[in-house]
């Protein structure tokens, strides 16, 4: 079948912004056919009465820090729970990993759960074998901290095989960009071994965040440097999050904690 020229051009004014548009409509609904076809709906968490866990002693401040390994997370349950007295005041939460790595449910963890009362704070989980102003790149792209929000944290843990030296100056920089962007001084989270055997005797003008799963007396038998925040848990329990999650302690009042957030 031949057409004329005039048809031609016509269909091409009709088809031409037709499919343009059809583009468009799929590229705004992307998101939505999504979660339709590959997400499955989840059940809301189990009830948790009681954390699960031996809370330490002689602290009144508790926290949590989340990621998107949590699934989806009822931040009006956690911020309701209470068990003998305790409550969970702030989370942490996992924005970035290494150079391109961004949680998938960070901004939803973000906006909820200071939606839900608690004070909040951002980290990244650092590559020594990453180059660090990448790193920090990545991070500054995603998390926007305003007045109010914790400082950032470095989640620091892997060697990647590199020297203790080379580890110091990629963190250095990396805290560094963070510092000047953000106008505090970031967090240094680690765990005891990796502190003891890459960081010790530096970095001693910012604050620490120590991850150690020991009891009260262990772990102060076995770890005498300043810290700021222990991680003396992975194995707690919350209502509104499906399974395990990290359980954490301030060095401090609840004042104090707020006396650290941005100003």
């Amino acid at each position: 079948m031949n057409l004329s020229k005039n048809t031609i051009l016509l269909l091409r004014l009709v088809l031409i912004p037709a499919g343009l548009l059809l583009i468009t409509v799929l590229i705004i609904k992307a998101p939505s056919f999504y979660k339709l076809i590959f997400v499955k709906n989840e059940k809301p968490a189990p009830t948790v009465k009681s954390f699960g866990i031996i809370m330490p002693g002689g602290y009144a401040v508790h926290g949590i820090d989340v990621s998107k390994h949590q699934g989806n997370i009822d931040w009006k349950r956690v911020s309701r729970m209470k068990t003998n007295g305790i409550t969970i005041s702030f989370a942490f939460i996992k924005a970035t990993e290494g150079i391109t790595r961004q949680d998938h449910l960070y901004k939803t963890n973000w906006k909820q759960s200071a939606q839900n009362g608690l004070l909040r704070g951002a980290y990244h989980f650092y590559y020594p074998s990453r180059d660090a102003d990448k790193q920090a790149d990545n991070f500054i792209s995603m998390v926007k901290l305003t007045k109010g929000d914790l400082p950032p944290v470095i989640d620091i843990e892997v060697s990647n095989g590199r020297s203790a030296e080379k580890i110091r100056e990629g963190l250095k920089t990396f805290i560094l960009r963070l510092e000047k962007h953000y106008k505090v001084k970031p967090i240094i989270y680690t765990n005891i071994n990796f502190y003891s055997t890459f960081l010790k005797g530096n970095f001693k003008d910012y604050p620490l965040w120590i991850a150690g799963y020991f009891d009260h007396d262990r772990f102060h038998n076995e770890f005498d440097t300043p810290w700021l925040i222990w991680q003396h848990s992975e194995k707690g329990r919350v209502d509104g999050i499906r399974g395990n999650v990290d359980f954490n302690v301030f060095k401090g009042s609840f004042e104090e904690l707020k006396m650290m957030r941005l100003k």
